[in-house]
């Protein structure tokens, strides 16, 4: 039956979206992948219900497309709540992921590219490990230490973000502050913070260490092991092999371990199959020292077992079975013995070196691969897998059972571990076979010698299966060594372990035989043993062998008589015992012992006994045994003390138990009692020192299962109450005693508890009276004066509160605690301070603290006293801990009834503490700590607490008073400057909590005493509304600055603050009544910026104050009802008054605008609003301090940009108030930033020396030498400081040099005009002349401009906006270049200076700019397009000269004016005049100068090829018709013509240089180049007439030719230029480069090329393109023109002197060569000019109008576009939450969308910018809970497989 109406879900109630479905209708739910949803309802196929993370919305949806998801259900029906059922550290990583992936897109269109990828980073470890965990198929070992990463990348990339910070407990799961005490919350900010800042500090110095949690992990355990994988020998043996591996300390050439044996058969697998990918070992026992060894080396020794020669084949003959050495394989493991390196999973390759010769031991190779660089080894060697792993061996079995468990041989450390446990039974002893020396006897080449080792007991009988040559071996009857070939000396170093058990070792020896080996099988059988050496393992007076080289004797005897032990067991086993007999060791190499004869021949062997059961000691052997001498006990107590402390250690539990037996068997007499008790503190101190100190547990474990002395504590009570009372005779032993309190108290305890158990509390009144005595004793000590014990009382005060915890089981606590309170105030005054404190301390840590009835007891004590030591300033930190401490005990539930406690705290304390907190400076370190406690006793305390806190102040009005505005006071300042970092959320929000509880209670208190008429407190009042108002508007508590998350997490837990404040000063001011009159207008302030916070429920509760003021104001006077009409009517105040009120409402306005963008991005909104208040103080309300705080906060603007000319002219005004005189400063005068000056003239001084480094780092010299000079007047003639005089002379030098030879790129100006109201009042409808960066496009600066304005419009036309514009509520923009006007200082008119100098003027000192575009007049003439086209020109006037003290300045005014065709032409040929000029001066001055664009200039103009330029003039004006037409036109023609004339004597000059400096290869060239001139001087001397220059050298002394300086025009300074600007039809299509918008506006003066690559760049153009041009230069050029450009081409020279594109040029009667890098072309669709980079082809038109283009553009080449970046964040297919196929780090994520469209960012964050901006309406009320309608269709199946994104199955991270 199916369905017809929606039904309920039961368990499919939460799920995530694994693919995009876009709402088809009203009522569908449009998701991204991995939205979560909540599922309420179910209909054939499709679900209903809503986004998590937008509520409000419900709606239908494909279930198909909804991955479901385990979660809990709470509430029913319309409170039904979902919580998905996860991990809280995977809820977290998931909420964490959906937070950074807002600030990474952020990042991405920020383009902060380095922060981006840290970021990327960042989340894709965090997506890894995530899904990790949810995979739950870690090993526990594994995830916990995946949770700490997590946790640590989480907190380090939350402080890398200015996140919060996040405190965790030790589990790393987020406390809830809820459930956390203050004080705990507190040390929980300072640990993480503290945890972060060294992970930075790790990131920047890039340690490659092990991780924090790991680091931990190693350090907490005193003992770890190497866990070693072989996974393969590469090795060609050909003979079974024995593989031993260990660990080897290549500075001392010891080995540190046994071996791990591994058997290796000739088929080239391991001998034993079962262990076939199971060879693990397990290296323990390593300790600290291990750690701090300089190198560790892994070692593998490879020995073979077969044939003694390799090369031998015939095998039936041979001897088999021979140990022979083979190589061996070595690995440095340092770093991974110290935790550098960590990786299990990396197979190492350890490379294999085979032994050289016979005599190469082993032991010398391996020293040899040490030494060596690197090994040759052919692709031989070991591969393995190491880890290291903390703990000992039982750890490491119960930690990770997935890589130890029974089957993995463990090798241990030859010797100790740092730790012995009682009942670590072990008895090794390891023998290490180190060399021989053995005569080759009648044998003609040195033996080969092996020696085989065995254990014997004293009657000859073999012990079977000790000897262990490695591990992962079985035990062995013997042991073979490897045999070396003919070598007189060998030397073995093998090691092996001996392991027998106790009982047998003092009848066992070991037994070395000698044997030489043959080759030959016939002839080995033959060789019998020929010596025997031996050594016992116990000595004669029952210490075992000492460890260390034994020279043993080898013995020579006949076989069989060697095998009977009784022979030579008597005899001496070394060459020392030999000594010790008395027999001579010198004399005969042979002597005769009984039945054998000791041989020539040496044996050395070394031995370790690792033993708990056996002493090489003496003296603890003679304590051990005490029963056996007693008269030597005394002694043997007393020798104790001097016995090392390892063998003490090891012996704990039975030096323990002897110390014990000695005290109990001798009960009766006292005798030993004070040496046992010594010899007991002695090891107790052992064990306190560093080096032992992990013995304690076995200290612990000895008290607790195997002391059993019941009678010890009454002979351990009277020895230390004997040293107390003497304590000034015996201040050593106390000392040593009371270091050992501790654990002597747990003796003494333990001792009493089993003699209850025993004889059930009997003799209870003499314990309690000895416990008390002692006290008594204490006591006295304490309050004797004598100076010899003041140490013995700090030790007393340190180490008396750690036995209280083991003496309160036999003692009355109360009691102890009374004992206890009595000790600490027998204190003498002002003496023992801190050690009193952590006595206090301590005690507050202990179990006493936690029973209430203590506490009653020891509270009083501990608060009188913080008082007293708060009060006088002693000791602050300890007294804050102390404090802390308490109020951390009295905050938890299972120490019993605490109201009380809190209530002394806060009689005795709060105040103190409150002062406190307002003594400490923000500077100290202690004061985050106080400020802890003042908020914990506050939020510990009830409501009664509060009021009866007003109530112990007593009758005293004036106490309360105070208290109150000390409160009110210390809270308003913590509010404004708090004491704890703003990441420190969770901290803050609980202070604020906590701040107004308190607010609201003493609110309560000034209401019930401080309102009536009588008891009216003004000030007390006033402090009330100001700390209320700070706290209302402090930064920390403005939700809508925060990210929606962090907004709702803090709502939900604290609601808004904001609110409950706000409301309680609405009560409290209409509480006020007739007192309210007192707070206006005082208050008015406070309680506009109240309303001016955004909450909408406060403002209601706010607004109306204000006209509850107003009513207030006009009852209480009339007068001031409205102050501008009394004004107006006022007779006198009429002018001034409204002058007044206009002024104050313009300033609020500047202020206004200034407030607004203050928290702008944009600095240069911000630098306007700056200089328009700046203005405003300046020149209307001469308020000069404040016009100086808004200079330096421009000046500070300026520097923030690297704007350093504007910084120094802003610094510059500042300057200009200051006189040079000895007149002192005034206060708002001095300077910032550290410098204090007393005089005027000092400061005037100091800010001209920073002025003029700022103009030298913003290259503007020439300013910087006017300031000099005027410093320099000072310094030489009125300061007389030579020294500072010499120092700016210097500078001033360098400056001019830098004038002259340093290259200053030369800015763009842009015309911007804002037009349409929708700008700020600061720009709206004006214009502004703008100074771009250096080399800054227009493009780029355009871009700029739109990215300050996303929302503005482009303007496409230059022609000034229309009213309807101008009045439209949008934002349009017009940007175009424009033309600085030179404006030349006097100085330098008409005089010949250098062009360096002159070009500074052209871009800098500038306030009037030009525009030009060509307009057409008049019909079109196809034949000469010239003769119609004029330019139409606008000047624009700044209010400032440009660089100023900002970037741009307003336009003030502008004109326009046309200039006609013949105006142009005389223009062009100025211009072109000049530029010859300039060219030929230029070459003779500077002969060094490349001849290329002189060449290019000359050939542009006399080549008869483009002589249809003079045409175009003549056709144009020189003809009858124009004549007549313009008659007023005909002094121009003349001058024109003039103009034409005087051209050839320039090139006279010009042609003539370039024949004195024309190459060879150029020489056709030139004689070309002079045929051209020669023709186009005829036609012109005989046209228009001959002109002459005067001598080249009169020139160069300064006279310009007359004929120019006579030209029509103004003087050059002043010239208008003509120039076209395509930017007049549009600016859209032209591409441009740095210096160009369309056609470039160049100055008249030439240019140095600013920059050598643009050349080379228009060189390089693409083959192809090149080809096309030749082609067509082929059509018109000669022979000789064709040479000019292989030339030029081939000579690569950087042409150094060329112009950018004049356009006036185009007109030119003058050849249009082709320019290499733009190219001019009339576009032919709409007739539009454009500069193009790329070369076009040059339109027919534009030949015609001569358009000529020097050879290089003079400003730098075009900056590329940057590449756009691509990365995705977080979409579909790269965002894997849990493993199920994500993506690759290494792909590239596709790219974003472009701006403006909505993409698919994974649908990142689900906020409300980014959904639907509104929420939808609720239906109408009929309609509200009617079912929703069915379907009609079909739920839609998923998309195909191969377009399906991969979606993250969990609870979408990008939501």
């Amino acid at each position: 039956m199916r369905m017809s109406r929606w039904v309920p879900t039961k368990k499919e109630k939460y799920g995530v979206a694994i693919y995009n479905y876009d709402a088809r209708s009203e009522e569908e739910l449009s998701l991204q992948i991995g939205d979560t949803v909540h599922i309420l309802e179910t209909y054939e196929g499709w679900y209903r219900g809503n986004r998590l993370r937008r509520k409000s919305k419900k709606g239908i949806f494909p279930a198909c497309y909804i991955h479901l998801k385990e979660a809990t259900v709470e509430g029913n029906g319309q409170k039904e709540t979902v919580i998905p059922y996860e991990l809280p550290l995977v809820q977290e990583v998931t909420t964490t992921l959906r937070e950074w992936a807002s600030i990474w897109r952020d990042l991405y269109v920020g383009d902060k590219r380095e922060m981006f990828n840290s970021v990327r980073d960042m989340i894709y470890d965090l997506i890894e490990w995530r899904s990790q965990i949810l995979s739950g198929t870690l090993p526990q070992d594994e995830l916990t230490e995946l949770k700490q990463k997590v946790t640590s990348k989480m907190d380090y990339g939350n402080k890398y973000l200015d996140l919060d910070l996040v405190v965790r407990n030790k589990d790393g799961n987020i406390l809830d502050p809820d459930q956390t005490s203050t004080i705990s919350l507190f040390r929980a900010h300072e640990a993480a913070s503290r945890q972060i800042e060294e992970r930075i500090q790790e990131e920047k110095s890039q340690k490659q260490n092990m991780d924090l949690s790991r680091q931990a992990k190693f350090a907490s355990t005193p003992s770890f092991a190497l866990f070693v994988t072989l996974k393969n020998v590469v090795c060609k043996i050909g003979e079974d092999a024995e593989v031993l591996m260990s660990l080897y300390d290549p500075v001392e050439s010891k080995f540190i371990s046994e071996n791990y044996l591994v058997k290796w058969s000739s088929s080239g697998l391991v001998k034993d199959l079962d262990q076939l990918h199971n060879l693990r070992a397990v290296f323990t026992d390593l300790g600290s020292e291990d750690l701090k060894r300089e190198k560790i080396s892994f070692v593998c020794q490879i020995v073979r077992v077969g044939r003694m020669e390799l090369r031998d084949n015939n095998t039936k003959k041979l001897t088999t079975g021979l140990r022979r050495p083979f190589g061996v394989a070595v690995m440095d493991v340092t770093d991974i013995i110290t935790g550098k390196m960590d990786d299990e999973d990396k197979q190492h390759f350890i490379p294999f070196q085979p032994v050289a010769g016979e005599n190469d031991f082993l032991q010398t190779v391996i020293n040899k691969v040490i030494a060596a660089k690197e090994v040759n080894h052919k692709g031989q060697g070991l591969w393995v897998t190491l880890k290291l792993l903390p703990g000992d061996i039982h750890h490491i079995r119960k930690d990770f059972p997935h890589l130890v468990d029974r089957s993995t041989a463990v090798a241990r450390k030859m010797g100790f571990p740092e730790i012995i446990m009682p009942g670590d039974v072990r008895n090794d002893i390891y023998v290490t076979l180190v060399q021989g020396e053995f005569d080759k006897g009648s044998k003609t080449t040195p033996k080969n010698v092996e020696v085989t080792m065995s254990v014997y007991d004293e009657d000859g009988k073999k012990l079977e299966n000790v000897i262990f040559p490695g591990a992962g071996d079985e035990g062995i009857l013997e042991y073979k060594s490897v045999i070396y070939y003919q070598v007189k000396q060998p030397r073995w170093f093998e090691t092996i372990k001996v392991a027998i058990p106790i009982e047998d070792v003092n009848r066992s020896h070991l037994r070395f035989t000698f044997r030489h080996r043959s080759s030959q099988d016939y002839k080995d059988k033959s060789e019998k043993i020929f010596a025997l050496s031996f050594v016992k393992l116990m000595r004669y007076d029952g210490t075992t062998l000492r460890d260390g080289e034994h020279d043993l004797i080898v013995y020579k005897a006949e076989a069989k008589k060697m095998e009977d032990a009784s022979l030579y067991l008597n005899l001496p086993a070394t060459k020392l015992e030999l000594e010790e007999k008395g027999y001579p060791t010198t004399g005969k190499s042979m002597q005769n012992l009984g039945n054998c004869t000791i041989s020539k021949d040496s044996f050395q062997i070394s031995t370790l006994v690792c033993s708990t059961k056996l002493t090489q000691n003496v003296d603890l052997l003679g304590l051990l045994k005490w029963r056996s001498n007693t008269s030597l006990l005394q002694q043997n107590l007393r020798q104790l003390m001097k016995v090392d402390g390892g063998e003490v250690v090891k012996f704990l539990q039975d030096t323990l138990d002897a110390l014990f037996n000695i005290m109990m068997e001798n009960s009766d007499s006292d005798t030993f009692d004070t040496l046992v008790f010594d010899a007991l503190v002695f090891i107790i101190g052992l064990i306190a020192d560093r080096k032992f100190q992990h013995f304690n547990p076995v200290l612990e474990t000895y008290i607790r299962k195997h002391f059993s002395a019941t009678l010890a504590y009454t002979k351990l009570t009277k020895v230390l109450k004997n040293y107390v009372d003497n304590a000034e005779k015996l201040t050593d032993q106390l000392l040593k005693a009371m270091k050992a309190l501790e654990y002597i108290f747990k003796f003494i305890v333990r001792s009493r508890v089993l003699f209850n158990q025993l004889y059930e509390n009997k003799g209870e009144a003499e314990f309690m009276e000895s416990l008390r005595n002692l006290f008594t004793s204490f006591n006295n000590m304490m309050n004797s004066s004598a100076e010899s014990t003041s140490m013995v009382k700090g030790a007393a005060l340190k180490y008396i509160p750690t036995i209280v915890n083991d003496v309160k089981l036999v003692f009355d606590p109360k009691e102890l605690s009374k004992l206890f309170t009595e000790f600490i105030l027998k204190v003498p005054a002002g003496r023992l301070v801190k050690q009193k404190l952590y006595c206090m301390i301590d005690i507050v840590d202990s179990d006493l603290f936690t029973q209430h009835d203590c506490r009653e007891i020891l509270l009083p004590l501990m608060t009188d006293q913080l008082k007293l030591h708060l009060e006088q300033h002693e000791d602050l930190e300890a007294c804050c801990q102390l404090l802390s401490n308490v109020l951390e005990v009295l905050y938890r539930t299972d120490v019993g009834p605490t109201q009380w406690h809190i209530e002394v705290i806060m009689e005795k304390l709060l105040r103190t503490v409150n002062r406190t907190v307002i003594c400490l400076g923000r500077d100290s370190s202690l004061i985050g700590s106080f400020v802890a406690s003042m908020t914990a006793t506050l939020r510990q305390m009830e409501d009664y607490h509060y009021a009866h806190l007003i109530g112990t102040f007593g009758k005293m009005r004036t106490d309360v008073v105070d208290f109150l505005m000390e409160t009110f006071i210390m809270f308003k300042d913590l509010i404004g400057k708090n004491v704890y970092p703003a990441d420190w959320v969770i901290m803050n929000m609980m202070q604020n909590k906590v701040f107004l509880r308190a607010i609201n209670q003493y609110a309560t208190v000034l209401n019930k005493k401080f309102l009536d008429q009588t008891n009216f407190e003004l000030q007390l009042w006033n402090n009330y509304f100001h700390l209320a108002v700070a706290f209302l508007t402090q930064e920390s508590l403005q939700l809508e600055n925060f990210s929606s998350d962090k907004r709702a997490k803090i709502f939900h837990k604290y609601q808004d603050m904001r609110r409950q404040i706000g409301f309680e000063i609405r009560d409290m001011w209409y509480n006020l009544g007739p007192h309210k009159i007192k707070f206006i207008p005082e208050m008015v302030g406070p309680i506009l910026e109240m309303t001016l916070v955004p909450e909408i429920e406060l403002r209601k509760a706010t607004i109306p104050i204000f006209f509850d003021m107003m009513q207030c104001e006009f009852h209480f006077t009339a007068a001031s009802r409205c102050l501008l009409e009394h004004c107006r009517k006022h007779k006198y105040l009429a002018k001034s008054g409204e002058n007044f009120v206009t002024l104050v409402v313009r300033l609020l306005e500047r202020l206004l605008d200034y407030r607004t963008i203050m928290h702008d991005e944009n600095k240069e909104n911000r630098m306007s609003c700056t200089v328009n208040v700046l203005v405003k103080l300046h020149k209307e309300i001469e308020r000069e301090e404040m016009y100086i705080r808004y200079l330096y906060k421009l000046c500070d603007l300026h520097k923030e940009c690297d704007n350093y000319t504007e910084a120094a002219y802003t610094l510059l005004l500042h300057a200009k108030l200051l006189k040079w005189s000895e007149d002192p400063c005034a206060a708002h005068l001095t300077q910032r930033d550290g410098y204090q000056a007393t005089t005027q003239g000092q400061l005037k001084d100091h800010l001209y020396q920073e002025i003029i480094n700022y103009f030298d780092k913003g290259k503007m010299w020439e300013e910087a030498i006017i300031l000099g000079k005027e410093l320099a007047e000072q310094y030489e003639n009125e300061m007389f400081d030579f020294e500072q005089l010499s120092a700016l002379l210097r500078k001033q030098a360098q400056f001019y040099e830098n004038i002259v030879k340093v290259i200053r790129p030369k800015p763009d100006y842009f015309a911007v005009g804002y037009n349409g109201l929708g700008f700020p009042s600061f720009l709206r409808n004006k214009m502004f002349i703008y100074r771009g960066k250096e080399y800054e496009r227009r493009e780029d600066f355009e871009a700029r401009l739109l990215t300050q304005f996303p929302n503005a419009e482009k303007m496409k036309t230059t022609n000034p906006p229309g009213e309807e514009i101008r009045s439209s509520p949008a934002q349009y923009i017009q940007c175009f270049t424009v033309k600085p006007i030179l404006e030349l200082p006097p100085k330098f008119q008409n005089k010949p200076v250098s062009e360096q100098i002159l070009s500074f003027y052209t871009v800098n000192e500038v306030n009037k700019f030009q525009y030009s575009r060509p307009i057409r007049k008049g019909e079109k003439d196809p034949d000469n397009e010239f003769a119609n086209m004029w330019i139409e020109r606008t000047t624009y006037v700044t209010a400032y000269k440009l660089p100023g003290i900002l970037r741009w300045f307003e336009v003030k005014s502008f004109s326009t004016e046309e200039i006609s065709p013949l105006e142009n032409a005389m223009e062009t040929m100025q211009l072109t005049n000049e530029k010859i000029n300039n060219m030929v001066q230029r070459h003779l001055n500077d002969t060094n100068l490349p001849i290329n664009p002189l060449s290019m200039l000359l050939n542009g103009i006399v080549d008869p090829a483009v002589m249809g330029g003079f045409t175009n003039y003549e056709k144009a004006f020189f003809t009858d018709k124009y004549i007549q037409e313009h008659p007023e036109d005909r002094e121009k023609i003349d001058k024109l013509k003039d103009l034409i004339a005087w051209q050839i004597p320039y090139l006279v000059d010009g042609v003539r240089i370039h024949g004195e400096k024309v190459t060879e290869a150029l020489r056709p060239f030139h004689e070309r180049l002079e045929a051209c001139f020669k023709q186009l001087r005829e036609k012109v001397e005989k046209q228009y007439g001959v002109k002459t220059l005067p001598g080249a050298d009169e020139r160069r002394g300064g006279q310009r030719p007359r004929s120019m300086v006579r030209s029509f025009t103004m003087p050059s300074s002043q010239r208008p230029l003509s120039v076209a600007s395509v930017t007049s039809i549009s600016s859209d299509n032209s591409p441009s480069r740095p210096g160009s918008d369309g056609f470039t506006l160049e100055p008249l003066l030439p240019k140095k090329v600013h920059c050598k690559s643009q050349d080379k760049l228009d060189r390089e153009e693409p083959e192809r393109e090149r080809k096309d041009k030749e082609k067509k230069k082929e059509k018109r050029n000669s022979k000789h023109q064709e040479i000019f450009d292989k030339e030029l081409k081939a000579t690569e020279i950087p042409m150094q002197t060329s112009e950018t594109v004049i356009l006036s040029e185009m007109i030119s009667p003058l050849r249009p060569q082709r320019p290499k890098s733009q190219v001019i072309n009339l576009l032919a669709p709409d007739r539009r000019l454009s500069v193009s980079p790329g070369p076009p082809t040059p339109s027919a038109s534009a030949v015609a109008a001569g358009a000529t283009v020097t050879a290089s553009g003079g400003a730098p080449p075009p900056i590329t576009p940057r590449a756009k970046l691509s990365f995705s964040l977080l979409s579909g297919s790269n965002l894997e939450l849990n493993g199920m196929g994500c993506a690759e780090k290494g792909e590239v994520p596709p790219p974003l969308p472009m701006k403006g469209s909505m993409a698919d960012y994974g649908n990142l964050m689900d906020n409300p910018e980014l959904a639907s901006p509104t929420t939808p309406p609720p239906p109408p009320p009929h309609q509200r809970h009617l079912p929703p309608p069915l379907p009609s269709k079909t739920p839609p199946p998923p998309p195909p497989k191969t377009t399906r994104k991969q979606a993250s199955i969990d609870s979408g991270i990008v939501q």
